[in-house]
């Protein structure tokens, strides 16, 4: 068929290459066309016998390759060769039905050197030319003529002789036949081809390069005719060297074997060569020849033109492959030899070179898009499958979801694959960081199929982005007479954050339990905070006046990383309240509605000498602690309960001994300030400033009017402190001494209860040290906090 055979005759050699893709699926033979004998099948061991070569270029057409010494090559005047090959293909292994196409090569070559030898893939050939004294011009038509006939009589005369480094060892040609040696005369030429590393041959290092070298002299006898012709060939077997960008091939310039008188060495031409074409303008092609007295050198950088990469797989990782035919024809001159042709042919073959594909983020956030680009490969690598997060997609599959997915090819005949995915497409993970940021990351296993072997590659990613697209909500407060309140954007509630009450997360739940009304819209969360609700801040409160906060933190889902503090502050007239404060300070706005009215100044507490702060005709104001001013406790269920009343002290005339008649009346005024049991209540020195601190105290006053009242024995607790001086709690400072500590070292703090009632419990939280008895007092220095 057109375009299934390429030919050529370059440097004695035959050439041929077979188009792979008119192979494809098929099984293929050569057969060697003998003009007498018919075909012969070219198997390996014929081949290096009879100086063919059968193989693959580096991008896998078989080439076929024969000397024009070799086997069955008709040779005319050792100048014109023929060679007639046999190309059998078949759809079966076993060859039946096959089709034969007959190809015929022609070579000419008249240029013969007078040693040539050839240093191919599997045989060694050294050709030398036969230089017998002349005849008469009167025989030499006649001699010439008769010598065809005479050929196969003279080859039974000549011998052999190898020098090895086991002695020298003489044998007849058809003995070394059976060696797989071939040797044969020409018309003007002796040739020897042997196979490399056999018994006979040895291996020398020259400059260092491993040289197999057979040293042989072949030698014709008959009678009076002694006839000597050294026949030695060496060839280089490495002289290969790697480095991940260029390969390096050296053989040496002078063969000491090859060349006896060194001094008379004179080297005439260097040529190097790809495949069977020499190559003119190396500086084009970045390729390099160098050469000196020892060394001549060939550096290809790796994927140069005229070479291939192959992808390949090892080990699971992938990586790439150079393979590369070159040839290298060197011609000198010595003494000896007059001009020597020395041609080497080498296949090469990079080892295994890992290149591990790197993943570039070429992510535009404004866009909202990753951008990803995966590579770089050799155009023998195909995107087969993607998978995003743990969702595995085909290509069709994936650009029917809407990614898209495209090649991108590079300027060094490289490409590489684009993928293009919405920051908003459900498969994309999104996380949100920091205060207003949202991290989007994209979880990425490629699979790739690589080479003619369609080897499948994995390889796993992840992409990141953050950016800022998400706006932190602002609240608005407002208050009405009795209430506040504090309307919450609701988008991202729940998402990115939550809102807390002091520690408390604050749901219905809590809403619910703390007297909150909470309604939402389409938008916004509002909340409705009755004035004297748990959670309330009371900044100043004075008589009939009370200037409050509620404050919600916006904290983040995970992390409770406080983002924002929404708060909402008003000022509120009322003339009648308690508070009751996490510190134990109860404040106290009372109305008293008598008839007649009663002097306010004249009101007190249990103890006479607690007078209100505040007063005018109706009302008192009371400023207190629930250790002082004859406050009571006791404990009801899970709650501990402190009282106080308010009360009128009647004016009676001085001096009289009997009760006096008044129209002052009798009041009382019960206060009653609840703390559940199980939260701390701070007594004494364990204090805590009331304007920064929500109370969880309810109170309640319960007016009593001309009933008299029983006045209780007040209860007060009975704490003690005092520090140890090590760990061991034995012996203690003295009361009022001064302790010098170091920042860092430890303080060993005893506190003691000394309470004889059965429901009381100890719970330290907070310790602290001032320089001053004033509780409040800065600089303080926290020894324990949340203990």
């Amino acid at each position: 068929p057109p375009g299934f055979v390429e030919s050529s005759c370059r440097s004695r050699i035959f050439w041929m290459k077979l188009n792979k893709l008119l192979l494809q699926g098929k099984f293929f033979q050569l057969e060697i066309n003998d003009p007498y004998t018919g075909p012969i099948l070219l198997d390996e061991k014929l081949a290096s016998r009879c100086g063919y070569v059968l193989s693959e270029d580096v991008w896998g057409n078989p080439v076929f390759r024969a000397s024009v010494l070799g086997c069955h090559v008709v040779n005319e005047a050792d100048e014109l060769f023929s060679l007639t090959v046999n190309i059998k293909v078949s759809s079966f292994s076993s060859m039946r039905a096959a089709v034969t196409y007959t190809y015929p090569m022609y070579c000419s070559y008249s240029s013969w050197a007078s040693r040539e030898i050839v240093c191919e893939e599997n045989y060694m050939e050294v050709s030398v030319k036969t230089d017998v004294p002349a005849v008469s011009n009167d025989y030499t038509v006649a001699w010439m003529s008769a010598l065809p006939e005479t050929q196969n009589v003279a080859y039974q005369q000549w011998q052999l002789m190898f020098v090895s480094p086991s002695g020298r060892t003489r044998i007849t040609v058809s003995d070394a036949a059976k060696l797989g040696y071939s040797f044969n005369n020409t018309l003007s030429r002796v040739y020897l081809r042997a196979p490399y590393h056999s018994n006979e041959s040895d291996i020398s290092m020259v400059s260092g390069v491993n040289m197999n070298m057979v040293t042989s002299t072949s030698m014709y006898r008959q009678r009076w005719l002694l006839l000597l012709i050294d026949t030695t060939v060496s060839c280089p077997v490495d002289g290969i060297s790697f480095t991940d960008r260029t390969l390096t091939w050296t053989v040496p310039s002078v063969i000491p074997t090859l060349v006896v008188q060194e001094s008379t060495f004179l080297s005439k031409n260097i040529l190097m060569g790809i495949d069977d074409r020499v190559i003119v303008n190396l500086e084009e092609k970045n390729y390099l020849l160098e050469h000196n007295e020892t060394h001549i050198r060939i550096t290809i950088p790796i994927g140069a033109e005229g070479g291939k990469l192959k992808s390949s797989i090892s080990g699971g990782v992938y990586g790439i492959i150079y393979s590369i035919d070159l040839f290298l024809e060197h011609t000198w001159t010595d003494a000896d030899w007059q001009t020597t042709k020395y041609t080497v042919i080498k296949s090469i073959t990079t080892p295994f070179m890992p290149q591990i594909p790197t993943v570039t983020n070429n992510t535009l956030p404004e866009e909202r898009l990753f951008n990803v680009a995966f590579g770089h490969f050799l155009p023998d690598v195909s995107l087969v499958a993607i998978t995003i997060g743990n969702v595995p997609f085909t290509l069709r599959e994936a650009q029917h979801h809407g990614f898209k997915i495209y090649e991108t090819p590079f300027s060094n005949r490289t490409k590489g694959f684009s993928l293009e995915v919405s920051f908003d497409d459900p498969y994309v993970l999104k996380e949100y960081v920091n205060r207003n940021e949202t991290k989007y990351t994209l979880l990425l296993n490629y699979t790739v199929s690589v080479g003619l072997e369609m080897t499948l590659y994995y390889h796993s990613a992840e992409v990141e982005c953050v950016i800022a697209d998400i706006e932190i909500p602002e609240a608005v407060g407002y208050c009405d007479e009795e209430n506040l309140y504090l309307a919450i954007p609701t988008f991202g509630l729940h998402q990115y954050w939550n809102l807390y009450l002091g520690n408390k997360l604050l749901n219905r739940q809590v809403a619910l339990t703390n007297g909150y009304l909470a309604a939402t819209n389409s938008t916004h969360l509002i909340l409705q905070i009755p004035l004297f609700a748990v959670g309330v801040i009371y900044e100043e409160v004075s008589f009939q006046k009370i200037k409050s906060r509620f404050d919600v933190a916006l904290r983040k889902v995970r992390t409770m990383e406080t983002l924002q503090m929404f708060s909402v502050s008003c000022s509120f007239n009322s003339s009648a309240f308690i508070i009751c404060h996490p510190d134990g300070t109860i404040m106290i706005s009372a109305e008293m509605k008598t008839v007649p009215a009663i002097d306010m100044s004249k009101t007190k507490l249990r103890d006479s000498s607690c007078k209100p702060r505040e007063y005018n005709e109706g009302h008192a104001f009371f400023k207190f602690h629930v250790t002082t001013c004859g406050t009571s406790v006791r404990f009801e269920g899970d709650h501990i309960i402190y009282e106080n009343e308010i009360s009128y002290e009647k004016e009676t005339l001085p001096g009289q001994s009997i009760s006096a008649i008044t129209r002052d009346p009798d009041y009382r005024l019960t206060v009653l300030c609840y703390y559940r049991a199980k939260e701390t209540l701070v007594l004494g020195v364990f204090t805590s400033d009331p304007s920064t601190s929500p109370p969880f105290g309810s109170g309640t006053m319960v007016p009593r009017s001309n009933i008299a009242v029983h006045r209780r024995i007040r209860q007060a607790l009975n704490v003690v402190s005092r520090v140890s001086k090590d760990e061991s709690f034995t012996e203690f400072y003295e009361p009022n001494m001064a302790i010098l500590k170091q920042p860092a070292e430890s303080v060993f703090l005893e506190v003691e209860l000394k309470d004889e009632s059965p429901n009381a419990e100890l719970y330290l939280e907070n310790c602290w040290v001032t320089r001053s008895l004033d509780f409040n007092s800065t600089p303080r220095w926290n020894i324990t906090v949340d203990g």
